[in-house]
Formats: C-alpha cells, structure tokens, sequence
C-alpha cells in the first residue's frame, strides 16, 4: 500500500518540478532610443567605414513603388538583415538569399534595413574579404536605390536602466521587450526563444546572450545563482518583430 500511495505522490511532484513558467512581456521601449549618430551618403556603406566591429546598424532610404509588389535585390549582406517598409516587416535577408518582395501600395515609403554583423571571419582564405553590413549594389525593380543614412545602435552596451519602457503599443518596429516574473522553483532554467527571430537576452540587468531562430538550440541558459528569490525583470532585445508577447522558462534545454 506504501508503494500504491507514493508513487502517484511522486508523479505528482515530478510534473510540477516540470511545467514551465510563462512569463509576460507587457512593455516596450522603442529601438530609437538606442540610435547613435547618423552616417549619410550616396551609396550604402559597410560597417568597416562606420567604425563597426560588431553590432547593429540601421540602413535607411526613400522609395518609390509603382506595382503593389517589386523585388528587392543586394550585392552584399553580411550577416542578417530584417527589412521593414513604414514598419512593417517584410523579411529577412543573408548572403545566401540576397532577394525579397517588397509589398506595399504604389507610391512613396521609407524602406529600412536592420543589420547585425554575427562575427568577423579570422581565419581561412575569406579573411580578407571580411566587410559587414550592407555594401554593393542595392536594386528595387532594377533600379539602383540611392541617399542612404546609417544608424549605429548601441544595443550591447546601453544602459538598460535608462531604457524607458512603456505599454506595448501594436507597431512593428524593433525594440526591447520588458517583463517581470516571480520565482517559483529552484535550479537551473532555460529562456525558450521558440517563435522569436534575433537579438539579445539581459535578466536582472545582466547580459544572458544572444538567439537567432535559425540555430538548432532555441534556449538560453539562465544558472540558477542569477536568479533571484522575488521579483525578476526579463528584457529582450528583439530585431525581427513576430509580434511575441510571452515567453517562458523551461527546466531543459530546447531544441528544433
């Protein structure tokens, strides 16, 4: 009868040890507020000329669509770009699908890139073609996009305590993505990414990592000494905007 009684006790248990804590990403602070000083010229240029090691850089122009849905095609695009229209996401781009549809009514609109630089090459015969950002000829129905200004953004390194967070509001744009949870178990957890695109993780104000939804591991580690007993405060910085509103804490790390 011992066994009868604890066994379904210790299933019990175990499920609760297993659920996953949700979490609530109810405020926003805008990606302007991370905006550094504004390069403008003829033609796009790569981060080496902006004085970009690494990071994000925002490249932007003025279009003129005639057809409701023109194609968009780059030389160069090292690593990542997210591309919007008047906020609205369009897509993503690489070096290895440097085309996408632009769809949006006939007319004029601000076509905007948001660009990360994953990592310099240092080894192998590429090192020295090792330019990042967006460089070469742009085109949008063949014709070539001109008057570029590029946006540094100083996502690593900002404060995030002179972030100023508000209700979220249902604009597209890039952002960070604050939401606050109280600790209900003990031990090691892992931020489940499932669902969002690329960008950067802090808890407590301390930098986790990064994501990016292509990568086969879609979790980041939080050890269980940076969490606290109480209330704990969750920002994500996120590129490409899939209109996630919640995330949650797994007890295992998460897979594809």
């Amino acid at each position: 009868m011992l066994k009868t009684v604890v066994f379904p006790m210790m299933t019990f248990l175990l499920g609760q040890t297993l659920m996953a804590q949700e979490i609530i990403l109810e405020r926003k602070a805008p990606v302007s507020q991370v905006y550094k000083e504004a390069v403008e010229a003829e033609d796009a240029l790569p981060m080496n000329d902006l004085n970009i090691e690494f990071g994000y850089v925002l490249y932007q122009t003025e279009i003129n669509t005639d057809t409701e849905s023109e194609e968009l095609e780059l030389e160069n695009v090292r690593d990542y770009a997210v591309v919007y229209v008047d906020g609205k996401l369009q897509g993503t781009l690489t070096d290895k699908g440097k085309k996408l549809a632009i769809k949006a009514d006939p007319g004029n609109h601000t076509l905007q890139f948001y660009v990360e630089n994953i990592g310099r090459i240092t080894y192998g015969p590429e090192i020295t073609d090792n330019s990042k950002g967006l460089f070469g000829t742009i085109t949008l129905a063949g014709n070539d996009l001109r008057n570029w200004k590029m946006i540094p953004l100083n996502v690593r390194n900002y404060p995030l305590k002179d972030l100023v967070f508000e209700r979220r509001a249902s604009d597209g744009i890039p952002g960070f993505y604050e939401g606050q949870f109280e600790l209900n178990q003990s031990g090691n957890r892992y931020l489940n990414m499932t669902g969002w695109g690329m960008g950067e993780v802090w808890l407590n104000q301390k930098y986790l990592g990064s994501y990016w939804e292509e990568e086969k591991q879609q979790s980041i580690l939080i050890p269980s000494e940076d969490l606290i007993s109480g209330k704990n405060e969750l920002v994500i910085f996120e590129l490409k905007n899939n209109q996630q509103k919640k995330i949650s804490l797994s007890p295992t790390p998460v897979f594809k």
